[in-house]
């Protein structure tokens, strides 16, 4: 017997909540993903693969989203490797991996959310592959990147802006 308002027997859905067929329940989600731009450069092969010395890595990331047409956006995580020792730098891969993000009946601040903390989730291990593929294709042994925690990184980037602008201050618009 199930309770009232049991959402997993409950099979009549209260018919003012849109029982004319109007599309108005919150919905998100990953439409398409891809390498938008990929370059990878081994600037100073072959004379780098005799180098004994342990190179310095820097990685950076960048998210970005744009709109792409009625209810879908462009997420694009950037991400640069980079590879560099005294005598010079062993490689450099710049990738731009996007995801087609398609967001309805969503407030703002939850897409918002969703284009900068949760999309970035969902690209990362399938851009992390594309990293160490290319670094790997350049010679040398593949970078895995670590998990990132973009959630948290856009909580932070939250309460910094909210410090910064006082409290109440409205979600960011822009790169996050």
């Amino acid at each position: 017997m199930a309770n009232e308002g049991d959402v997993l027997t409950d099979l009549n859905p209260d018919p003012a909540a849109g029982a004319n067929g109007a599309d108005n329940q919150p919905a998100v989600g990953l439409i398409s993903q891809y390498v938008k731009d990929l370059s990878v450069e081994n600037p100073n092969a072959p004379d780098c693969f005799q180098w004994n010395e342990q190179p310095q890595l820097d990685v950076q990331f960048n998210i970005g989203a744009e709109p792409a047409g009625d209810e879908v956006h462009e997420v694009t995580l950037k991400v640069t490797a980079t590879a560099k020792a005294s005598k010079g730098n062993l490689y450099l891969v710049d990738l731009e991996y996007c995801g087609l993000v398609g967001i309805r009946n969503l407030p703002d601040e939850h897409a918002h959310a969703f284009m900068f903390a949760e999309a970035p989730r969902l690209l990362f291990p399938f851009a992390r592959r594309v990293i160490a593929d290319a670094v790997r294709d350049a010679g040398f042994p593949p970078l895995v990147l670590d998990p990132i925690d973009f959630g948290g990184i856009y909580q932070q980037q939250l309460a910094q802006r909210a410090q910064q602008q006082g409290e109440g201050a409205p979600a960011p618009t822009g790169e996050a």
